[in-house]
């Protein structure tokens, strides 16, 4: 069944930045993936294995912190682009001479589309800020549901709609086309990872406000985050003199007390389970193997799930970057 794009999100420019965004991972995604890890405590299955989903972007050294959490499970990196597998090897295969190379360390790489990841399995799935970035976000979504084994859980984050906020009214101001792609509201989310077949959604927010020294510091930020995704921004090249009427406009924006310019991020949280499937019985019903086997494992059809507790507070402020 087809799914609802996003209105405001150019599949062609999201396509695009997914092939060209560097390979490394973004100060904000760090820190958003080391508040997102500190919840994990309130989780009391240890997977025994799991998937990080687009982990150069979404953190690298996040991905160490989830590696001591969860020392005994194997692990499966997925990089959206071909050019970020090479680095998420290069950064993340132990050393021979270490012992974890001796052990094998349960550590692999694929692409999305990856069979393995169709026949489910992993107990948890790790997925950074990727999802604001999606042209097709409940087809992401019902693929990550997918690859979960019956009980294993979802954990991610993504940008809100109040981030950049003073960009957007910025624009809004000058009389251009928008700044950005409008972002999903949390309880949306929420509504969409029901719709995947997900259960008990919980879903949390919380701003983080960077400051920076300089109107081009701020600019290079946004950069490093992703592109413009909306349909109707500028359609051509933009020379030298529209980037300095940017950088003056953002320049004439409010300070902060010691003089710096801020940038406000909305951070969504969500954390779900994957339930035993439910087979509506009639005079035939058909039960894919893979359903079957978990129907078997979990008794008859209607007994409902043990349910994986989830949510926690978020970690300390952050110390922004400063040019």
């Amino acid at each position: 069944m087809p799914t609802e794009r996003p209105p405001t999100i150019d599949p062609t420019a999201a396509a695009r930045w997914q092939h060209a965004a560097p390979a490394v991972s973004p100060w904000l995604h760090e820190e958003v993936a080391r508040r997102m890890e500190d919840r994990l405590q309130w989780i009391t299955v240890l997977p025994r294995a799991w998937v990080h989903w687009d982990a150069v972007r979404g953190g690298l050294r996040a991905h160490a912190l989830l590696t001591r959490r969860f020392p005994a499970a194997a692990c499966t990196v997925v990089e959206s682009d071909a050019r970020r597998i090479a680095a998420a090897k290069a950064a993340l295969r132990p050393a021979w001479w270490t012992p974890a190379a001796w052990r094998g360390a349960g550590l692999r790489f694929a692409d999305p589309d990856d069979a393995a990841l169709r026949e489910g399995g992993p107990q948890m799935l790790w997925a950074n800020m990727a999802l604001h970035l999606s042209a097709d976000p409940q087809a992401l979504i019902a693929r990550w549901h997918r690859a979960l084994d019956t009980d294993g859980y979802l954990m991610f984050s993504c940008l809100g709609p109040d981030t950049a906020q003073e960009v957007r009214a910025l624009y809004q101001a000058a009389g251009w086309p928008p700044a950005g792609h409008a972002f999903t509201d949390m309880h949306d989310w929420g509504d969409m990872l029901v719709h995947a077949g997900f259960a008990e959604p919980i879903m949390d927010m919380e701003r983080i406000v960077l400051t920076f020294a300089t109107p081009q510091r701020l600019l290079q930020e946004l950069r490093e985050l992703g592109r413009n995704l909306h349909p109707d921004r500028f359609g051509a090249l933009r020379g030298r003199g529209w980037r300095r009427r940017l950088e003056a406009a953002v320049d004439a924006l409010p300070r902060q007390p010691d003089g710096s310019l801020a940038l406000t991020f909305e951070i969504i949280y969500g954390h779900a389970f994957k339930p035993a499937p439910r087979v509506r019985l009639s005079q035939e019903s058909a039960v894919s193997l893979r359903d079957m086997r978990a129907l078997l494992r979990q008794g008859r059809p209607g007994d409902a799930p043990g349910n994986a507790p989830g949510g926690g507070a978020p970690g300390g402020a952050p110390d922004g970057p400063r040019a």
